[in-house]
């Protein structure tokens, strides 16, 4: 594979940005289906097709579930006038215990699930969590909100990261996307996830804009460019690529924590769809391993690899 070294910018035109809002919010009636779409369409030139069709099953089962579950709960308007002051993110992590949504969305994620054509060991993995206790799936919920997953569970944790995934998205949807403000680089305003990814998008009102996306509940918010996603700095920020992928992803290196994370440019390619993408994309994850730099963020679809 050719690579492209560190550039002092990004190439593409700076003046092209418009004014965009602050932050798209999921829309969960249409999120995994349109997912599963994009990772169909992947699977028909790549050779990650049997990961990429199985990932496609699973955001199908993560649509389906959806079908009779309660409205999502607003949150309180007071709680999220506290989190705007403080600069915290609207939707909490904690109190899940009681939540009958969320042990119905792993129940129904789970039972999906098996019917999805996937190799023993997923079989397995699956099996296991399916079979766990109501304490034992939250344990694994706290383990998967921390952004890591241990290395002796990774397809257990993906299956529970699927699960939250549809009840923060379902949360996420129903807040008010003009109350949000920046919290800290590297956190998502609305859950305070990490970023999967970002990309250069082609939107009316937004084009040439960068957006980074939550890997768990697939908020986009607006980050200016050429900024590290991971630590803020402005400096020494590089990109890398693979010349065959036509510059549609690349690497973005920073010089200050020696991170990177991937960006796409939706603007060239306007199917992409940041998580589905992120996995289509391991070469470039597998070039990046022979450099200084580290991969920040959260790509839980990629852990195993």
């Amino acid at each position: 594979m050719k690579r492209k070294g560190p550039v002092e910018s990004d190439p593409t035109a700076i003046g092209e940005v418009s004014t965009p809002p602050f932050a798209h919010l999921p829309d969960p009636a249409s999120l995994f289906s349109m997912r599963a779409m994009r990772l169909r369409q992947l699977a028909e030139a790549s050779d990650l097709a049997p990961y990429l069709l199985f990932l496609a099953g699973l955001a199908d089962a993560q649509q389906h579930l959806q079908s009779d579950l309660p409205p999502p709960e607003r949150p309180d308007p007071a709680a999220t006038l506290r989190a705007r002051e403080f600069e915290m993110p609207p939707l909490h992590r904690n109190g899940m215990e009681g939540n009958e949504t969320v042990h119905a969305i792993f129940d129904r994620l789970f039972a999906a699930a098996d019917a999805i054509d996937k190799p023993q060991a997923a079989a397995t993995a699956l099996a296991r969590v399916a079979g766990a206790d109501r304490k034992t799936r939250l344990a694994m919920a706290d383990t998967v909100l921390s952004g890591a997953l241990p290395a002796d569970a990774i397809a257990e944790h993906i299956y529970v990261w699927a699960a939250l995934q549809v009840y923060f998205a379902r949360l996420a949807s129903v807040i008010d996307a003009g109350t949000l403000t920046p919290v800290a680089d590297g956190i998502c305003p609305v859950c305070g996830g990490r970023p999967v990814s970002s990309m250069v998008v082609g939107w009316p009102g937004s084009h040439g804009a960068r957006f980074c996306c939550c890997s768990l509940c697939s908020t986009l918010w607006h980050y200016v460019r050429i900024k590290c996603v991971l630590c803020g700095s402005t400096k020494g920020i590089g990109y890398r690529e693979i010349e065959s992928h036509g510059g549609f992803v690349k690497a973005e290196t920073c010089d200050e924590c020696h991170g990177w994370t991937k960006i796409f440019y939706q603007n060239k390619a306007p199917a992409v769809e940041p998580i589905a993408d992120d996995v289509a994309s391991l070469g470039l994850d597998l070039l990046m391993r022979e450099g200084p730099y580290r991969r920040g963020g959260f790509a839980p679809l990629l852990a195993g690899f």
